[in-house]
């Protein structure tokens, strides 16, 4: 038998099932009572058992027809979804969409993307929240959130994508190493004026070199702790010492000879780049495309 023709009557019989009334079901659907009599009793047919137990004032389900309802309302549900999956892919993303991201990296490398993107679908309306706080994305009303680090709280609701992770170096300005000395070893770093990211609790984050846990990098050695990564940049440009930045935040500078890598072999990894967003609106156009698009052009490889 062709699927086609299994799915025959079932959407008959779910409006019946549901509403006890062969008259009820063919106002809903927009049928004629005979039609849906008709529609049932083929599929009865077609199955080989009753459905329903017939009386001259209502509907009742038999055993086999409780069991099957609860399947065909499943299988509807389904087919409902993947076609609002095919109407989102073929629509024009329209109306407000929510997106937080980190203050920093979200100046830097998703406003040039959103405005893109706004440029190409003018009836899209972003609302873009700039925080690096912990955001609750279902308590405050978010499409899609970007997350440097862990996805805390990431409860079954929430959809993840991880994106890679952040490249970070060991960097300075030129003034500043011709005037006290390129670093050629670990110690020779570690003797380096430091600038530090500062925390709001008010400690530092320590240094990770080449896979080592920074243990000998203390906040009392730094030459300054920041909290905020752009003003790590404009130190370390304004030649005040050495800072360990995600290559994302510099990339401008270094491009520019504004600064430049020093011991490369100490290298490493930094912070989980990923997007976070409510499950119940993927389907949505205006959240397919922001996702397309963050995904695209903001993966770390």
């Amino acid at each position: 038998m062709l699927p086609s023709e299994r799915l025959k009557g079932i959407e008959a019989f779910v409006a019946a099932a549901d509403l006890g009334s062969f008259t009820a079901a063919a106002q809903r659907l927009n049928l004629t009572t005979s039609a849906i009599s008709k529609s049932v009793g083929r599929l009865e047919v077609r199955l080989g058992c009753r459905l329903f137990e017939r009386t001259t004032r209502r509907l009742a389900l038999t055993s086999e027809g409780a069991a099957f309802q609860a399947t065909c309302v499943k299988v509807l549900a389904e087919l409902a979804e993947a076609e609002a999956v095919l109407a989102a892919q073929a629509s024009e993303p329209v109306g407000r969409v929510k997106l937080d991201v980190p203050i920093a990296f979200g100046r830097l490398r998703v406003m040039p993307l959103l405005l893109r993107l706004a440029e190409r679908h003018p009836a899209l309306r972003p609302h873009v929240t700039f925080t690096d706080r912990y955001v609750d994305v279902l308590e405050e009303g978010i499409d899609v959130a970007v997350r440097i680090g862990q996805a805390q709280g990431l409860s079954d609701g929430l959809a993840r994508r991880h994106l890679g992770s952040e490249h970070r170096i060991f960097c300075a300005a030129p003034a500043y190493l011709a005037r006290r000395g390129v670093p050629g070893n670990r110690r020779d770093l570690l003797a380096a004026d430091r600038i530090l990211y500062g925390r709001s609790d008010g400690t530092a984050s320590a240094w990770r070199l080449g896979g080592t846990d920074g243990d000998e990098d203390k906040a009392s050695d730094a030459r300054l702790v920041l909290g905020s990564a752009e003003a790590q940049v404009e130190a370390v440009k304004a030649g005040f010492g050495i800072a360990q930045l995600a290559t994302w935040l510099i990339q401008q500078e270094l491009d520019r000879g504004e600064l430049v890598e020093v011991l490369p072999d100490f290298a490493t990894e930094g912070l989980a780049l990923q997007l976070v967003w409510p499950k119940s609106r993927q389907l949505s156009p205006k959240v397919d495309a922001l996702l397309t698009l963050l995904s695209a052009e903001l993966r770390i490889d």
